[in-house]
């Protein structure tokens, strides 16, 4: 195989490779809806529920129910606290059962359960509670270069990995790349989204335990390794694979575990009106 089509078979199984950790990150993040059905008697009811919106206004709640003989309660709290459950009546509006969630401040996690009738008969929606985080609506204008930085950085990782595996002619310069990339996207807009969406720049090491800034930095101070390596010589792979497999295992982890949020235990803001109810 002459170098040009391996070069370009080699860009294709790093942007297949990106891809699918992208999605991975997509749908198995905390804050992605969650999604399913349940069946209410012979009837399959599909549903999708919220669980990320922006502070200041309240989170809808809705599943589309078009038996009107089917009605349906929201039971919520806010997560990590000592309220009690609220339970409140969905109301029927185009088809859809729908109630809604009190706004919390940014970080406020809610947890709610939906629950319909039939006949007397109450079916839990989902399994366990679903957990909405609230957070502060980030300006696309950052927003967008963020997500384009930590993607292309995402790209030119695996490139240099591969780079370095099978022909080892541009190593240093995709890994440079990636430092740059990554510098950008992770280390200065990242912090710029966090504050716009929770209120502080950085809540990783050593301030607080959030993986997305934790594994950032980790990501970036391997591929640092790795780019000072390749000045001294440009055919070194070890670490240039080091830190490829780092950062596949970074990203297997989900986006936003364990981020930022508040503990209503402990802190005396944004209360929900409750009652003695339970889900």
């Amino acid at each position: 195989m002459n170098d040009k089509k391996l070069n370009v078979n080699l860009w294709i199984i790093a942007v297949l490779i990106t891809m699918v950790l992208v999605v991975y990150q997509r749908i198995t993040g905390p804050t992605y809806p969650k999604s399913g059905s349940v069946m209410i008697g012979n009837q399959q009811v599909s549903y999708t529920f919220l669980r990320s919106y922006d502070t200041g206004k309240d989170a809808p709640v809705s599943i589309k129910v078009e038996n009107k003989d089917i009605t349906g309660k929201l039971s919520y709290k806010r997560y990590k606290s000592h309220d009690d459950w609220t339970e409140v009546d969905m109301k029927r509006q185009d088809g859809e059962l729908t109630a809604s969630l009190p706004t919390q401040p940014p970080a406020g996690k809610v947890m709610y359960v939906v629950k319909l009738f039939k006949d007397g008969q109450g079916f839990v929606v989902t399994e366990d509670p679903v957990i909405l985080r609230f957070k502060g609506a980030v300006p696309k204008a950052i927003l967008a270069p963020h997500i384009f930085f930590m993607f292309i950085s995402l790209l030119f990782g695996f490139r240099a990995g591969i780079e370095a595996l099978f022909r080892q002619k541009d190593t240093r310069f995709y890994v440079g790349y990636t430092l740059v990339t990554l510098f950008i996207g992770g280390l200065i807009l990242g912090p710029i989204v966090q504050k716009y969406a929770f209120g502080a720049y950085w809540t990783g090491w050593p301030f607080g335990h959030d993986l997305t800034d934790n594994k950032t930095i980790v990501v970036f101070v391997f591929w640092l390794i790795s780019w000072l390596y390749l000045r001294k010589n440009a055919l070194h792979k070890t670490w240039v694979l080091l830190a490829t497999v780092v950062m596949i295992l970074v990203y297997v982890i989900p986006h936003s575990a364990w981020g930022s949020e508040i503990d209503y235990a402990k802190e005396n803001t944004g209360q929900v009106k409750t009652n003695t109810s339970n889900p």
